[in-house]
């Protein structure tokens, strides 16, 4: 078959004309070169990246998927399978593997990234790389992946790059140029469909919530003028000291609705579905109980019955003691009401079991974390946000331009809606002016994030001479970056490696331009805390240890205290009385293993951020122990409620989907350390950890975990 009669077929086949940006992008492709498309969520981007693979696969050569989040992986490898049969596509998300010689791969950047800096076999014959959400590269923690993958492929591969909206554009398509050669920019501003910008409201004196608009064409609305007049005045009218005013003061003139009273406003006017981003999980989780608690039926009975079917159908390999330490009743009932909750301390079965209840039309609200709006294709006919402001590094600060295009972004369903609406909940912190003035912005521009990691170092070592190795850093976003702007305030990237490498010298891990064993054993670490890692298996901390004692030691590596709280979260109930002390399956003389390792571990991390310091390197994140106990008993066979108890006790209450993703990641790190450590001893007990993690709640819904022979990484 010919391009061109493939073309003809694909196009066919849609149903529908495409738009002028989807027809720039293909005609660049068949010219044989690479894109940059940046347009709005929602308005197709990914019918460009389909045609790829398609004609990749005509030309009997590979294409690689890939994506920054494994639910969007996973989300890519369905509808993959669905367009070209099972056998064709496969998946690899550093923890999973299905089929990763399939001419079709959907994978994480970061497997990749892993790929091409061990030159993987699996590289032969590829012709298409599709790198979804590539404004990810400006991720302060995982953006240099994306720079080190376009850099590193082989100059013969096509890219497919896809982005939101950005302002610069123009100026990311010159540094792809720079080192991909021939590519085109195309920018897509406009939305498929339109916007209607509302803020909703109660009048005092009003007991119904209304609509107003936000805008009016580029410009404030004259509504939202008069309700800014209205507060300055009101706020003028009450002098006094601040200390005086809550007692003193007339309520405000204008306030915000509650939950329920917003959904009850769309469902009057006809504006459900809508996802109702809520910037905290526990927030979320009461918004559902208290539409349940106050009568809220958003569906009919034959929604309901088919609502039960899929949540059954998602958590029929859970055990009963997991459903209820899942809280899997009140969660169906909210289901039922037609709400749901989505977050990421939510188990991956029950979050699945909202995503395809919600894209079926079988809910009329899902509260969700704005984690819901990065890739997910969940659209609806509204967008609710519940404050336009949220907390950052630096306290709580106005969304961005960015932000709000990236909400807003689900609003309104093509082919569904003829136009979609963004609802911002009315907060006197917020005036009119002030979100006029963002939902009108540009859209941002888009930065590297780029620098050197110690593994990466390690690669650079490995694989190039000191001359090439330069020329690859100098080949970054990031220098590209600096040398436009020529600040002297920016560190060279090359400084930055520099650097990294005098504190793998004073470790042993490189010697000049060469790498010692331990620097082997470095350049297979994939890691935020590489170097710690590395040095945990080089300096033995895992020698003589049980299966269950290793996963309990590379959890410090995981966890994170910030996600741990004092208040529930996710579904599990809260306890109810006293409870009885939780058994952790341990013993004492394991805990007291358990607990030199981790004092060994700590010691370990002081004399590495001691050399950092020296050397002008950032810290690398120090471990934290306290789910050591809780991951250890999970290995041994402790029941999901238990496992939660145990980390309670010692950390806080982490939500079971946290709890879960941290026991997926311990995983991964334990087949990492069954791979690269030369202890027979320590590989074969890390290796069955693995198996003894990756179980019940943990194992539902995640594939296989890579065997590292057969993926080729």
């Amino acid at each position: 078959m010919t391009i061109a009669s493939m073309r003809d077929d694909f196009i066919d086949e849609l149903g529908f004309e495409l738009d002028d940006f989807q027809v720039d992008a293909i005609d660049a492709l068949d010219a044989g070169d690479s894109v940059l498309v940046s347009a709005p969520t929602g308005s197709g981007k990914t019918l460009v990246a389909s045609y790829g693979v398609r004609r990749a696969r005509a030309q009997e050569r590979k294409a690689y998927y890939t994506t920054p989040l494994k639910a969007l992986s996973n989300q890519k490898f369905a509808e993959l399978c669905a367009e070209h049969g099972e056998a064709e596509v496969g998946l690899l998300t550093g923890d999973a593997s299905i089929r990763p010689s399939a001419p079709i791969v959907v994978m994480t950047t970061e497997v990749l990234r892993n790929m091409l800096l061990t030159e993987s076999h699996q590289l032969e014959g590829l012709g298409v790389v599709i790198l979804d959400e590539v404004h990810f590269l400006q991720d302060p923690y995982r953006g240099g992946v994306w720079e080190e993958v376009l850099i590193l492929t082989p100059p013969d591969v096509t890219f497919i790059c896809l982005s939101a909206t950005v302002a610069n554009a123009s100026v990311l398509g010159e540094w792809l140029r720079s080192v991909r050669g021939g590519l085109q920019v195309i920018v897509e501003r406009n939305r498929p469909i339109d916007l209607h910008h509302h803020v909703a409201i109660v009048r005092r004196g009003d007991p119904s919530s209304v609509l107003v608009d936000l805008l009016d064409g580029r410009s404030i609305s004259p509504e939202g003028r008069r309700i800014d007049a209205l507060l300055r005045s009101s706020r003028r009218s009450r002098p006094g000291p601040q200390w005086q005013q809550r007692r003193s003061a007339a309520p405000s003139p204008i306030r915000g609705p509650r939950r329920t009273e917003v959904i009850d406003l769309l469902e009057r006017t006809g504006l459900l579905p809508c996802i109702y981003f809520i910037f905290s999980r526990a927030a979320c989780e009461d918004a559902v109980r208290q539409c349940v608690r106050e009568g809220l039926r958003l569906i009919d009975r034959s929604a309901r019955r088919r609502i039960r079917a899929i949540a059954e159908e998602k958590t029929a390999d859970l055990g009963d003691e997991d459903l209820e330490a899942l809280g899997w009743h009140e969660w169906l009932e909210a289901l039922e009401s037609g709400v749901a909750a989505h977050h990421a301390g939510m188990v991956p079965s029950m979050k699945a079991a909202v995503e395809q209840c919600f894209t079926e039309g079988l809910l009329g609200a899902v509260f969700a974390t704005e984690t819901l709006s990065l890739g997910i294709n969940m659209p609806a006919r509204t967008v609710v946000i519940e404050r336009f402001s949220k907390y950052g590094g630096s306290g709580r600060a106005t969304l961005t331009s960015g932000e709000y295009m990236q909400l807003t972004g689900r609003a309104g369903r093509r082919g569904l809606d003829d136009e979609g609406h963004s609802v911002v909940v009315f907060s006197p912190e917020t005036p009119f002016s002030d979100m006029s003035r963002v939902a009108l912005a540009p859209p941002p521009d888009l930065h590297s994030s780029f620098r050197p990691t110690y593994n990466l170092t390690a690669n650079l070592v490995g694989r190039f001479d000191r001359p090439t190795a330069l020329e690859v850093l100098a080949r970054s976003y990031a220098q590209f970056e600096a040398d436009r702007r020529a600040s002297p305030a920016r560190r060279p990237i090359t400084e930055t490696l520099a650097r990294r490498l005098a504190v793998l010298e004073e470790f042993g891990y490189v010697k000049g331009w060469e790498l010692t064993e331990p620097g082997r054993i470095l350049r297979g670490v994939y890691h935020e805390a590489d170097l710690l890692v590395a040095e945990t298996i080089a300096d033995g901390l895992l020698e003589g240890l049980e299966p269950s004692l290793i996963a309990g030691v590379l959890s410090a590596f995981v966890f994170e205290p910030r996600r741990a709280r004092r208040a529930a979260q996710g579904h599990a109930p809260a306890s109810k009385g006293r409870r009885a002390p939780v058994k952790d399956r341990l013993g004492q003389q394991r805990r007291a293993v358990l607990d030199d390792r981790l004092g060994a571990l700590s010691l370990l991390s002081a004399r590495l951020s001691g050399i950092e310091e020296i050397h002008l390197v950032p810290h690398t994140k120090y471990p934290e122990p306290q789910a050591a106990a809780s991951i250890s008993a999970w290995a041994r066979g402790a029941s999901l409620s238990d496992a939660l108890a145990i980390v309670a006790r010692d950390a806080g209450e982490v939500a079971p989907g946290d709890f879960v993703r941290i026991v997926r990641q311990v995983a991964d790190l334990c087949e990492q350390v069954a791979r690269l450590t030369d202890d027979p001893g320590v590989s074969a007990s890390a290796d069955e950890a693995v198996r003894l993690l990756v179980r019940s709640v943990v194992a539902h819904l995640a594939p296989t975990f890579t065997d590292p022979a057969q993926a080729g990484i």
